[in-house]
């Protein structure tokens, strides 16, 4: 399970990681050094991390990898999504923390209107402070950064049209509201309960959705608000990785171009200059998507004032949820996330299941 606006590049990368270590392990030498030089020129590559980036030569786990997805409005860049991937030492296993967009967090930088740095805001005020995302983009991470203390490995970001690329290869993709949601965009399509099919403008529209995850069953399953389109973004990228297997896109290799060029300009990286691709996507070879874990961030909602009026924000409060937290940076950092899930299932997202059924399944387990 995974969660992201555009989907992350790590799903991507997953996507075709088994065509590429088919032609590399496998194909001819002429094949396999197309496949290898494509993939390289696909991803372009810029300073994502800056002073987060941690030291690291060869590819050995435990990677951690931060993923903002990004909106491109015009000359306009931002960030509405914020992602902490985790890979174990054994580079088997995959968890995905998606960051709350309205987490009261402190702002290195609150940008023009604000005396005091640092400030006090939801975390997504980060990426807002200036359309110029060269600008925003350092203080985002660092805002992640001081947050969490999680030193990266790679970084990427992935915008809009990268999520309607990929699903434009496949036609269609399975989301599963679980309930009926009328959007907020457009032509307010409603979408119904239960699981249909959808092309790519109807999955971004849904995946967008968050304002419509207000029922009392929605907050009392931990998947109100923020959280419901997270949920929503985590189904996305599981549905597109099952449509790519089901269609053979994981293991023809024919099909890998029609991949990377499904990027477009979509998906920048930071990863260190050792690293190639094609390496890591060998290297990541026996993760399952079907696998994936999502975590969520130890918080709940909350009012407070800004600028004189009341808001919703979600808020890490002092108790339980910062010491959970607190576990879960932590954990993060150094590979521990199977003995803090087992800690702390009220925090783990299992498909399928609500917070509760994923607590009691684990406790029963343990």
């Amino acid at each position: 399970m995974a969660g992201k606006s555009g989907a992350p590049w790590w799903a991507h990368l997953m996507t075709y990681a088994g065509a590429l270590t088919m032609v590399v392990a496998g194909g001819t030498a002429g094949v396999a050094q197309f496949a290898s030089t494509t993939a390289e020129n696909a991803v372009p590559t810029e300073n994502i991390l800056g002073d987060a980036q941690a030291e690291v030569e060869e590819i050995k786990g435990p990677l951690n990898i931060l993923v903002l997805g990004v909106d491109k409005q015009g000359d306009s860049t931002r960030s509405d999504t914020m992602i902490l991937v985790h890979i174990n030492e054994d580079l088997t296993e995959t968890t995905m923390v998606s960051l709350p967009r309205d987490l009261w967090v402190e702002i290195p930088d609150c940008g023009p209107g604000y005396s005091n740095n640092p400030c006090e805001n939801k975390i997504n005020h980060s990426a807002s402070i200036s359309g110029d995302w060269e600008v925003t983009r350092p203080n985002v991470v660092q805002t992640i950064y001081d947050l969490t203390g999680v030193e990266f490995h790679m970084g990427a970001t992935v915008d809009f049209e990268g999520f309607l690329g990929l699903v434009d290869l496949v036609g269609e993709i399975e989301l599963c509201p679980w309930h009926e949601i009328q959007s907020i965009h457009g032509d307010k399509r409603v979408f119904p309960e239960g699981c249909a099919m959808y092309d790519k403008d109807e999955s971004l529209d849904l995946i967008r959705q968050r304002y419509g995850w207000s029922w009392d069953s929605d907050w009392q399953e931990g998947r109100g608000g923020d959280y419901g389109r997270q949920a929503m973004q985590q189904q996305a990228i599981k549905s597109l990785l099952k449509a790519f297997k089901a269609k053979g896109y994981l293991t023809d290799p024919g099909k890998l171009t029609e991949i990377l060029e499904g990027f477009g300009d979509s998906l920048t990286i930071d990863k260190p200059e050792e690293w190639s691709i094609t390496d890591l996507a060998v290297n990541l070879r026996d993760i399952d998507p079907e696998s994936i874990t999502s975590v969520q961030v130890p918080s709940s909602t909350d009012q407070t004032y800004l600028g004189g009026e009341e808001i919703s924000i979600v808020m890490t409060h002092e108790g339980d949820e910062q010491v959970a937290a607190d576990a879960l940076w932590d954990a993060l950092q150094h590979d521990t996330l199977d003995q803090w899930m087992a800690q702390y299932p009220e925090w783990v997202k299992t498909p399928g299941k609500t917070p509760t059924e994923t607590a009691t399944e684990t406790a029963t387990t343990d």
